[in-house]
């Protein structure tokens, strides 16, 4: 099947619903551009959103922390990193004063005037380096679908609603205060169709499911308690269960399959790990160098 044709069968309500319940073996999983790109543009990016588009991910993974005036912000810490950004004024950001540029208490605009795109990243070396900000969710939907309209094929959303109870109040709202910023957001940009919500937090998974229960959920899983530990903290049963890539394994999958769940794994960037879990029957791949998985999987 062409790639482009894949992804627009994404599309489809009826494809949608189909592919969160099973994937036979035969059928490559679904690629999540993990961050946009991260092994090849710096994470969180309009850039690497929209080259990962471009690859032709099915999904574009990103995570979302909120700004002191209510918007979502795509960036994977409530903090500006000292590994990725530079401050205002384009000098470097120390670790131990990195907490202090709490995303929570900048506006959405003064979040804006840092790079975090322009430092060359240690754990991804050929990553190709570019001035960037970190956008908001509605400037990555907006910008990713007017530029992708020609072609049709638009890929979906999977958006890593970033809490953690250690920081409740302090670096971020309550759970149930974020989930409804974000799912306002997904509302106004009628995207709820496209999208899937993760989180490792099992309170914000069911904040968000209080207010919109028909929207797809992953539970995001890096412990060893094993699949009915882990849904035990939930009070609804998520269509995906969403373990760090070592943890799925054959008894999983079937256990899964025989309880209609889906299967994804993050996050799957070398070629032999990609191989085994495309062989293992994975629903879904996670993934920093999303061209690896596509060249896999069309034999290149």
């Amino acid at each position: 099947m062409a790639r482009a044709e894949r992804i627009l069968g994404a599309l489809v309500p009826l494809f949608l619903s189909a592919c969160m319940t099973s994937t036979s073996r035969n059928e490559a999983p679904e690629v999540h551009g993990h961050r946009g790109c991260r092994g090849l543009l710096p994470e969180n990016t309009l850039p690497a959103f929209l080259k990962a588009a471009e690859l032709g991910v099915d999904w574009l993974e990103l995570d979302v922390v909120i700004s002191a005036d209510e918007q979502v912000i795509v960036s994977h810490e409530p903090w500006m990193s000292h590994v990725i950004c530079t401050d205002a004024e384009g000098g470097a950001i120390a670790a131990a004063n990195e907490r202090a540029f709490n995303l929570y208490r900048m506006t959405a605009a003064e979040i804006r005037a840092f790079d975090c795109g322009g430092l060359e990243h240690p754990g991804f070396p050929k990553q190709e380096q570019r001035r960037a900000y970190k956008p908001t969710l509605r400037e990555v939907v907006e910008t990713v679908e007017e530029t992708v309209l020609a072609s049709g094929a638009q890929p979906g959303f999977t958006i890593e609603i970033k809490s953690d109870p250690a920081l409740y109040g302090t670096y971020q709202p309550m759970p149930a205060e974020f989930a409804r910023l974000v799912l306002a957001t997904i509302d106004s940009l009628d995207i709820a169709e496209r999208c899937i919500i993760q989180s490792f937090d099992p309170a914000a998974l069911m904040a968000a499911h209080a207010i919109t229960p028909d929207l797809t959920y992953a539970l995001l899983v890096e412990n060893a308690d094993g699949l009915d530990m882990n849904l035990q903290r939930l009070n609804f049963k998520p269509a995906i269960y969403s373990p760090r890539f070592d943890l799925a394994d054959e008894a999983l999958i079937q256990e899964l399959r025989r309880r209609r769940m889906t299967l994804h794994v993050w996050t799957v960037n070398e070629p032999e790990d990609i191989k085994r879990m495309t062989a293992l029957g994975v629903d879904g791949i996670i993934t920093d160098y999303p061209d690896r998985v596509i060249g896999l999987e069309e034999g290149n």
